[in-house]
């Protein structure tokens, strides 16, 4: 009896050498942990979980964290996070950049030609924001929204609506998934809907929408997405800092992998990774 007590201590003592090592050696074998913040938007969930898919191949184990854009944003000047790559400049996110300028390093731009207004379907006939007011009633007074800190909320609560005289109506907050949600079953009754919109995003991949014309500039004109970075990150993980500045997407590309995951149903990382596979070229240039 105590033979076999003996031989049954000897086998958890090496047991436990052998979960000790490996896990010793996974450590070294990660180059570091890199901590991705982002806002759950179709455009902002694709390109950090393809810069995410691009990093975890260089050796460097990759955390994303799903937050407002507030917090975003403060997470990088504060440290809590090393980056995100869905700053939408300069008018989008002129607040934060306002705010945190002083604290943050902006890699530059990964995606240009950006826009947000008011979108509705092209079935809808009116053509700029100035006629919603005589259209009250079939849109029943509603702007469907998304998370209320975000910027396009912002424009749309103190720029729109006041230079529009839709102060009487009302801006629904909500998510971007849900908005896209509601989108679809109003586009499937055939019915009136006006959302905060912007582009890229798979919406315009999937239906026939359109922006409304905005001749007061409230949204302000073409935008650019770009990778904004903790100060000192490029001196504690120069490849890292090396890959987000040289992070580019065009529309086309982008719009493949939002189009996987939120009409194809594919996850994020399956998605993100499936393209990174079918685009190494385009990989090679952000790393080299």
């Amino acid at each position: 009896m105590r033979k076999s007590l003996k031989i049954f201590s000897l086998v958890l003592v090496l047991a436990a050498v052998l979960v000790a090592a490996c896990t010793s050696d996974a450590s070294e074998e990660t180059k570091g942990r890199v901590k991705l913040a982002y806002v759950q938007w179709a455009d902002a969930e694709a390109s950090t979980a393809v810069a995410s898919a691009v990093l975890e191949d260089m050796g460097y184990e990759v955390k994303e964290d799903v937050v407002s854009a507030g917090v975003m944003w403060t997470a990088v000047a504060n440290g809590d996070a090393d980056a995100f790559v869905c700053g939408w400049l300069p008018y989008t996110h002129a607040p934060y950049w306002k705010r945190y300028k002083d604290d943050v390093v902006d890699l530059g731009a990964y995606y240009k030609g950006a826009r947000i207004g008011l979108v509705v379907p092209k079935y809808v006939p009116i053509e700029s924001i100035e006629e919603l007011k005589d259209h009250r009633s079939e849109f029943d007074g509603k702007i469907v929204g998304i998370e209320p800190g975000s910027g396009i909320m912002i424009h749309t609560r103190e720029d729109t609506m006041p230079g529009y005289n839709l102060e009487d109506w009302n801006l629904m907050e909500s998510s971007g998934p849900a908005m896209t949600a509601q989108l679809d079953r109003t586009i499937n009754r055939k019915e009136w809907i006006v959302i905060t919109g912007w582009k890229p995003h798979w919406m315009f991949f999937k239906y026939d929408l359109k922006f409304l014309k905005d001749p007061k500039k409230a949204y302000g004109g073409s935008e650019e997405l770009h990778a904004i970075a903790r100060k000192g990150l490029k001196k504690d993980m120069p490849e890292v800092a090396k890959v987000l500045k040289n992070f580019y997407m065009t529309d086309e590309e982008l719009g493949e992998v939002m189009y996987e995951i939120n009409v194809k149903h594919i996850r994020p990382k399956e998605a993100a990774r499936k393209w990174v596979d079918e685009h190494p070229d385009v990989v090679k240039e952000w790393i080299s």
